[in-house]
């Protein structure tokens, strides 16, 4: 492909956008240069597959001239900081050499002093291309007069003994005096004239200047493609799942690597014949408003143009005019309505996928490749995609390498890695056993649509396989688990550099890598993963402290624990300080050894084990840049990233980080953000303590080869006793930790005096930026429907606000009021409702309350997800708050998140009520298969009779006559909810809490019968029941699923253990089945059974219609609002989604 240079003077980049489009298709140049682009530097620009460098010129406070270079992404460039008040940008690319190319405008109605030229060719590296608008007119160019500009650049070209590339064509149309004039030039070092080529096109595109092309001689210059994507919306899975049959003697009949390998080749060939793939070449750029209206129009433009260039009379121009208005015309038209239509298919029924994919088009956040600079390695300058891709392998692999570690700790690391650790064991661990169909099908289903490894073999692919590969795959895991030997494919990976925000492109260290590793493999870390985390979590190896990605756990939790201190130290007069740690490259440089030895001292023996010290052994990797991958290299340290078990691993290694820490220091770690604190009225006594606790941490840290580091690590000293306090001097390494007056933890910026007005007025920042999607989308004539702004509002928007919001939530009335503005102005976009309309009616319209109901609603969930959990490290702060009488006696101080909700739940009336516990999931290598008797689902109960019905149960009964049958059901009215169990010879009825659901009744009677079955020798049963949901929740638990169903799970595997053959039945309910009938009366007259515990989805219902009662009060308050004399309940308001013109 040949290189090629644009230089264009496009009288405003925005205003020609689609011209500028044009351009890059026609020519698909390198690069662009751009002169007069007329851009603010507040403006953003974007232009697909293409990086900008711009410098923008302001006079009297609004954007002229301006300079920019569009650069293509895929190759690699370095941008060159020029210092000069021309109006100059300038990068280095390389063309088999390394060309230096500026692009700049000199306007003509500015003096440019020649020192100010010859200061610019003395800043640019030799050899250097300089092409632009310089508003020169000279004879040797192709001018028919000279001005002082051209003797200014012929001097300029003299002095510095350089080429000018132009070949006398005019490159200027003066529309006024309908002349031609070469003011464009593009100028070179000697040394490369011969090997440019330079053309002026021939159509202005809108503008009053030709773009100069220039092309390299040289076509064996390579440009980097794309790689080669599969295109799984057109493929043909019926025939990929028949191409695709893996058999048993693949796997069986083979070793290890070879197996891996036909299985990978076998899939690949049939994704090859069924599967079409992209080209590799960069898309052009879409202009989707194009059509034969617009093309016809384009070609008559064409034409006058051509006609008046060869003929310029008086006639052929204004037919040239007429020509580019009705062009114009119909372009703006097909703009508008193409945009229109656009927008207004986001329809509440349009699929979210497809919903957000449009949304971010909009929003100009397609997918944006990554740019590589042109690299200085240690002083040696790299721009060939091979050398830049191997030194930036040698960069990742440095990190990671032994070298990077203190010498200290590889000495320490090398006596201790002389220890072998022994994970073969006599010993019978369950979670060494074989992995179950069921186990594949729950990781395949928990897998997310990633980018495929080396291999290619993508989760699109693997889902589509049949049930007998899929079964095959699941021989190849097993075989690979028993024989305790990993495949070596799967320990290569692919990684992608990316630029890391604010940091030199040219350093190698300052590329983040994002590794792309084998989905076949990630596919079996995820069933190892699910089995590791549940003996973690089971024997509660983790520390409490840990919240991240764990279940019920979150960033919240630690973000919390600080707050509640913080309120706390303030009621009670005291000092807080707050260290936060941040880990240099902690990932990277994880000791492997490390891992394995904390997962031997936890206790962990046999396959699990042996499959992770195997998984971590001899990881290497590739970097690629384009379709150019760099040689291999090799991770000898650090958790492999990309992979499903890195997570847990790491979690695993810096478990023991807050072990050693003094009495009085406390400590939250999510993965590894570190934060401790340490409370007193003694400033003194804190600092030992905090220097204790960064000593013993950094201890801890220099023995398992971390790295703290001492810049982004910073101290923060909450307090509000009056007078002035000395700030307190912490040490990290002999550096003094800096003292700040705010710092960010988790999202949530907590400054000293915990207004949380920083936070809000950041936040609210955010959220206004958003909100200019709304206005682009809500456009009263022609924008989305209101369902569907309204889902965007909540997903973009609302979010934002409610994150956090139940510890920010604590701030002033006043800075809390900064937020109201932002919810009103999305809810009225959403809805349409004039600027003018009252805010109460505005939430009824759009069934979403005001933030102060919103932020309640999320605290009494949180709280009583803490109340549900008494192992949760805030249960003892939140249910039994400390210092009450301090809050009671001190009005002026906010109290804390525990004494706050105790108001709350006083004023609801929620007080005694206690939370079911949250189950633990059954061990993910138990069998889970629930055997169900589908009988009566085929008839549509509607149109049944139910003689049909009772005929066909007694069909039913006969068939299964030597099964025992025992009938269950809930029930719930408005002051009962009852469950009940009906035997041949026996009745069980028990009263429900009145917040429980009907489900939770329903699923309780099937708990209640199993445990009674277990009493019973009979060992042959059918339970039957009228609820679908109860039957189709025990099909499909999970550890998200109601505890009472994880119940029934765990009851039915002891049963079937102990020989017991349980089978579940649904039967329509209320057609005269006997059985039905008389549990059904029994759950409605059941008595009420003591202490019965809420579920917490039930509660979190309980909250929504306790807030919803504060709403319709507040609502009811509203007697002189319009809409509420139309509309006095809050509940059940419909938007009809007609045409937003209508409204």
């Amino acid at each position: 492909m040949t290189i090629t240079f644009v230089s264009w003077n496009c009288h405003g980049l925005r205003a020609h956008l689609d011209d500028l489009k044009t351009i890059a298709n026609k020519y698909q140049p390198v690069c662009i240069g751009l002169q007069e682009t007329y851009l603010a530097p507040s403006v953003d620009v974007k232009f697909r597959n293409y990086n900008i460098i711009r410098k923008d010129n302001i006079q009297s406070s609004r954007a002229s001239g301006g300079v920019a270079f569009l650069l293509l992404q895929s190759f690699p460039f370095k941008p060159i900081t020029l210092n000069t008040t021309i109006q100059a940008v300038a990068i280095q690319i390389n063309v088999k050499m390394l060309l230096t190319v500026c692009t700049l405008y000199l306007p003509p109605s500015q003096n440019v002093c020649q020192n100010e030229l010859d200061n610019l060719l003395g800043q640019l590296p030799n050899p250097f291309i300089l092409m632009g608008d310089m508003n020169g007119h000279s004879c040797v160019w192709g001018s028919s007069e000279t001005n002082s500009r051209g003797v200014q650049i012929e001097k300029l070209i003299s002095d510095h003994n350089l080429c000018i590339l132009n070949d006398n064509s005019k490159t200027y149309f003066h529309h006024i005096n309908r002349t031609f004039h070469t003011v464009d030039l593009a100028i070179c070092s000697p040394s490369i004239f011969t090997r440019w080529n330079f053309t002026v096109g021939d159509n202005l595109y809108n503008s009053d200047h030709f773009p100069i092309i220039l092309k390299h001689f040289d076509n064996s210059v390579g440009i980097p493609r794309r790689p080669v994507r599969f295109i799984f919306d057109k493929a043909d899975w019926q025939l990929f799942t028949f191409y695709s049959e893996l058999k048993s003697d693949m796997v069986q009949s083979n070793d290890i690597d070879t197996a891996t390998e036909i299985v990978t080749r076998h899939i690949l060939s049939a994704a090859d014949r069924t599967i079409p793939k992209t080209s590799g070449k960069f898309p052009k750029q879409w202009k989707p408003w194009w059509d034969d209206r617009y093309a016809e129009a384009n070609k008559n433009l064409n034409r006058a143009w051509n006609r008046f260039r060869r003929y310029p009379t008086t006639n052929n121009y204004v037919t040239f005019k007429e020509a580019k208005a009705v062009a114009r015309r119909i372009k703006r038209q097909n703009k508008r309505n193409t945009f229109q239509n656009y927008v207004s298919t986001i329809q509440n029924n349009t699929p979210s996928k497809f919903m957000w994919e449009k949304v971010r088009k909009i929003l100009g956040t397609y997918k944006m490749g990554h740019s590589v600079s042109i690299l200085n390695n240690n002083g040696q300058i790299l721009s060939e995609l091979k050398d830049i891709a191997n030194a930036l392998g040698e960069s990742f692999a440095k990190i990671s390498n032994d070298e990077s570690y203190p010498q200290t700790f590889r000495t320490y690391k090398m006596n201790e890695e002389r220890k072998l650790l022994t994970f073969r064991s006599s010993t019978r661990k369950a979670y060494n056993t074989p992995f179950t169909f069921e186990e594949l099908k729950i990781a395949l289903d928990k897998s997310r649509p990633t980018s495929p490894g080396p291999d290619k073999i993508h989760y699109t692919m693997i889902k589509n396989l049949s049930e007998n590969s899929m079964r095959t795959l699941l021989l190849l895991y097993n075989r690979i688990w028993l024989e305790e030997c990993f495949p070596v494919a799967w320990r290569e990976a692919v990684v992608i550099p990316i630029p890391k925000p604010g940091k030199d492109p040219q350093v190698p260290n300052n590329y983040r890598p994002i590794a792309l590793t084998s989905c076949l493999c990630k596919l079996m870390e995820r069933m190892v993963n699910s089995r590791l985390v549940h003996c973690l979590e089971e024997s509660g190896f983790l520390s409490k402290f840990q919240s991240g990605f764990r279940h019920g756990r979150g960033t919240i939790d630690n973000v919390l624990q600080l707050e509640t201190a913080i309120r706390d130290a303030y009621v009670t007069k005291k000092h807080l300080v707050s260290v936060f740690f941040d880990m240099d490259k902690a990932y990277d440089r994880t000791w492997r050894y490390g891992i394995l030895k904390d997962m031997y001292n936890m206790g962990f023996r046999g396959k699990l084990p042996i499959f992770i010290k195997n998984f971590l052994m001899t990881r290497t990797f590739k970097v690629r840049i384009g379709d150019i991958l760099s040689k291999n290299f090799q991770q000898c340290e650090g958790v492999p990233q990309g992979s499903v078990l890195s997570v847990i691993l790491f979690i695993i290694k810096l478990n023991g980080i807050i072990d050693h820490l003094p009495q009085y220091v406390h400590s939250s770690l999510y993965v590894d953000d570190l934060q401790i604190y340490c409370t007193g009225m003694n400033m003194s006594f804190i600092e030992r303590q905090l220097q204790t606790a960064v000593r013993n941490i950094t201890c801890w840290a220099n023995k398992n080869g971390f790295i703290i580091s001492n810049q982004k690590t910073s101290c923060v000293h909450f307090c509000k006793i009056r007078g002035i306090h000395p700030h307190p001097e912490i040490f990290l390494k002999d550096t003094p930790i800096p003292v700040v007056s705010e710092a960010k933890f988790l999202g949530i910026i907590f400054d000293e005096k915990l207004t949380f007005k920083p936070h809000i007025l950041n936040l609210k920042q955010k959220c206004v930026k958003t909100l200019n999607l709304l206005k682009i989308l809500s456009n009263t004539s022609w924008g989305a429907d209101f369902q569907s702004l309204l889902k965007i509002y909540k997903s973009l928007i609302l979010s934002k606000l409610d994150y956090g919001c139940m510890v920010y939530g604590s701030a002033s009335k006043s800075v809390l009021q900064i937020l109201d503005p932002v919810h009103h102005l999305g809810l009225r976009l959403a809805s349409g409702a004039f600027r003018t309309s009252p805010v109460h009616s505005l939430y009824v319209i759009c069934g979403v309350p005001c933030l102060q109901f919103r932020r309640q609603t999320l605290s009494l969930k949180y709280y009583f997800r803490i109340k549900g959990d008494s192992e949760h490290p805030m249960y003892d702060r939140v249910l039994h708050p400390l210092f009450g009488t301090f809050y009671s006696n001190k009005k002026s101080y906010t109290p804390s998140f525990g004494h706050r909700m105790r108001f709350l739940i006083q004023d609801l009336d929620m007080e005694n009520v206690d939370i079911l516990a949250k189950e633990e999931e059954t061990p993910p290598w138990t069998e889970r298969n629930i055997a169900v008797i589908d009988d009566f689902s085929k008839q549509i109960k509607s149109l049944t009779p139910d003689s049909v019905y009772l005929q066909l149960f007694y069909s039913h009964r006969q068939q299964f006559s030597t099964y025992e049958a025992v009938f269950t059901d809930g029930s719930k009215t408005v002051n009962h909810v009852g469950s009940a169990v009906v035997f041949n010879h026996l009745t069980i009825a028990e009263k429900l809490h009145d917040y429980c659901s009907v489900f939770t009744a329903e699923i309780y009677a099937i708990l209640k019968a199993l445990h009674t079955i277990e009493l019973q020798d009979i060992k042959k049963w059918i339970i039957y029941t009228d609820s679908k949901s109860s039957v189709e929740a025990l099909l499909y638990s999970s550890r998200d699923s109601h505890p009472f169903v994880i119940q029934c799970i765990k009851r039915i595997y002891i049963l079937k253990t102990n020989g017991h053959d349980i089978n579940f039945c649904w039967i329509p309910g209320h057609v005269g089945i006997r059985g039905n009938e008389q549990v059904d009366r029994a759950a409605k007259t059941s008595v009420i059974k003591e202490n019965f515990s809420v579920p917490l989805n039930d509660i979190n219902q309980t909250i929504k219609s306790f807030i919803h009662k504060k709403w319709q009060g507040q609502w009811d308050s509203q007697v002189h609002n319009k809409l509420h004399c139309i509309k006095p309940s809050i509940k059940g308001f419909k938007h009809t989604n007609f045409h937003r013109n209508i409204a």
